[in-house]
């Protein structure tokens, strides 16, 4: 799975969980409605970019659902603020 695959893995299934469309998560984490359907459709983001919105996806995961499995790219730990 890349890295891209990954980030939208972990999207869709917070989105899902949390009742909003893939539109509102993408402003909520990116700023940009349309960045994780650009993701989809081959676009890249910076990796800095990425690593924002693995951890703002780890500190505001919610409780009960499993992180999803996208293979060796670990979970990273909440932030303090987050705990």
């Amino acid at each position: 799975m890349t890295l891209r695959e990954q980030i939208i893995t972990i999207a869709d299934t917070y989105a899902e969980f949390s009742g909003i469309g893939r539109k509102r998560m993408s402003t909520i984490v990116f700023n940009r409605g349309a960045k994780l359907d650009d993701i989809v459709d081959g676009g890249d983001l910076a990796t800095s970019t990425f690593e924002r919105a693995l951890q703002w996806f780890s500190d505001n995961w919610p409780n009960g659902v499993a992180w999803p499995d996208v293979g060796p790219l670990p979970r990273p730990e909440r932030t303090k603020e987050a705990a």
